[in-house]
């Protein structure tokens, strides 16, 4: 297994504050760091603001501001965001820091060293809300008759002197790349972007001499560089580039782009190509993700469906929000989300089935046993079931949240609470109390074992909820990892400790629908 793991998201265009979309791409990127973390391995998590561009500058004049006060206005609420929902990144990158413009300038210039660009002139239909080049045959048609992108959104006819990199070089290189395995995931992305590159690709426009919001290209007056350039750039711009620095050395190739499928050419074809010119290694795996959708409907200022991701964390707790991104949708796939569907999910599984199972064994261990953890002999039954969340814990949802596949993981985990459950029922420890105290005791205590398991397998995706309820198990930060459900001492070094359980503070409480959600 790797010792290292550097993940980034796609950096974020603050034109507006953060949507739902943002915050689910954050917070995918976040379980994946902690778990990577909680594996073992020395994670690098970077995400950030994408400044620059045609469309930043519109909106600055818009609002009667300059585009760099409108970036630092709209790059806080990014921040914001990442503070409120528990992003554990190592780096927040904004494109108009100093070092981007210089390690930009580097890689721009090693492209020009390698013979891959050239001034020339362009025409063709560009996407302000894209930052994007489409070809004539990619348009579609509005509802008007207008031109419209694939996304559909408007097209400009634009004609300016460019700088051109010759991405057409790089079309079989691109395709070995997109059938390297495992390189771009979900495998229907992959087909789309195989699709495009065999189709034939074009030199691309990487200049605009319209606006000057952006980086200088260099020796090249009244020149910025296109903004996927500028943008692009930032995974390696936040380890040091171009200065040949012990993190650049030590993280890159990144493991994993996690990108929205909406960008997916930009960072499979476009990246890639520019890195190869520049001498670098390309990315080991880029994962386009699906839209979150709300109530089934794409978010909309125009249908007034737009949610403030901020306000539903506040209103159903971060851990629960983040519980439910990852439950509800198969990773890669478009889902939907509801308030009401929200309610549901962390109600069913989080309140009435770990919260539960949590609150009635340390009831009784506090209340029966006065808090006091013993050795125990267990029966058959009691071995079975440990056996089964610790494979429900050590191998099934690692192997899953591995190959990103959330949902599936924590239906895993699930399964192993629902066993606890049952047993609680069938032993009935209450009775137990009366008829055979110490085989209550040996209940009590198996499902205190298997709590604690439970507990450190579900940390990445609530890390506040699973290390409170760590915290009342009395297990030490340091045995809070996956390596850790291979020891087979702590129960042992735990009861020695003299440690006692207390009286249990309910660690998911049930959630109410408001009267009116948050939008």
């Amino acid at each position: 297994m790797p010792d290292t793991f550097y993940i980034s998201t796609a950096i974020s265009y603050p034109n507006g504050p953060p949507h739902i979309g943002h915050a689910y791409e954050a917070i995918a990127a976040d379980v994946i760091a902690r778990f990577q973390r909680q594996m073992g391995r020395d994670v690098r998590f970077q995400t950030g603001t994408d400044e620059h561009g045609l469309k930043m500058a519109r909106k600055a004049q818009e609002q009667g501001c300059s585009p760099r006060e409108l970036a630092d206005e709209m790059s806080a609420y990014f921040q914001q965001m990442c503070a409120a929902l528990n992003i554990s990144h190592d780096r927040f990158i904004r494109t108009s820091e100093p070092a981007h413009y210089r390690s930009c300038q580097a890689l721009w210039e090693r492209m020009e060293a390698n013979g891959d660009l050239y001034l020339d002139r362009y025409e063709g239909w560009y996407s302000v809300r894209d930052e994007a080049y489409y070809d004539e045959s990619e348009l579609v048609e509005g509802e008007g008759g207008e031109k419209l992108s694939p996304q559909g959104t408007p097209v400009e006819w634009t004609v300016e002197e460019s700088w051109f990199f010759r991405l057409s070089a790089y079309q079989q290189k691109l395709i070995d790349l997109l059938n390297t395995p495992g390189f771009l995931e979900p495998e229907s992305r992959r087909n789309e972007m195989l699709a495009f590159v065999s189709g034939g690709l074009r030199d691309l426009s990487v200049s605009r001499t319209s606006f000057d919001w952006g980086i200088p290209v260099p020796g090249s007056d009244g020149h910025v560089m296109y903004v996927w350039v500028d943008a692009l750039t930032n995974y390696i711009t936040g380890l040091g580039f171009p200065d040949d620095t012990a993190e650049f050395r030590k993280f890159w190739p990144a493991d994993l782009h996690l990108i929205g499928k909406d960008i997916v050419r930009f960072h499979t074809i476009y990246w890639p190509a520019f890195l190869m010119s520049a001498g670098l290694d390309v990315p080991k795996r880029v994962f386009g993700h699906g839209f979150l959708l709300n109530r089934g409907q794409k978010e909309s200022k125009s249908l007034g469906n737009v949610t403030d991701p901020l306000a539903l964390a506040e209103q159903f707790g971060v851990d629960a929000l983040r519980y439910f991104l990852m439950r509800e949708v198969a990773f890669g796939q478009d889902g939907s989300y509801s308030p009401e569907a929200i309610v549901t999910r962390a109600n069913a599984e989080l309140a009435n089935s770990f919260g539960n199972l949590a609150q009635r064994t340390l009831s009784m261990i506090s209340k029966n046993m006065d808090g006091q953890l013993e050795r125990f002999e267990g029966t058959q039954l009691d071995i079975d079931l440990q056996g089964a969340v610790e494979d429900a814990c050590r191998n099934q949802l690692p192997r899953d949240f591995e190959q990103l596949a959330f949902s599936q993981g924590i239906e895993a985990w699930l399964r192993a609470i629902y066993a606890c459950n049952q047993y609680v029922d069938e032993m009935a420890p209450w009775a137990l109390r009366k008829t055979d105290p110490e085989r209550m005791k040996a209940v009590l205590l198996t499902l205190f074992v298997c709590l604690r398991n439970l507990a450190i397998a579900i940390q990445p995706v609530v890390p506040t909820k699973a290390g409170i309820l760590l915290d009342q198990l009395g297990i030490p930060a340091n045995e809070r990892t996956y390596a850790s459900l291979n020891d087979t001492e702590w129960y042992l070094r735990l009861v020695n400790s003299g440690f006692t359980v207390d009286k249990p503070t309910p660690v998911f409480p049930r959630l109410e629908l408001p009267e009116e959600a948050p939008a």
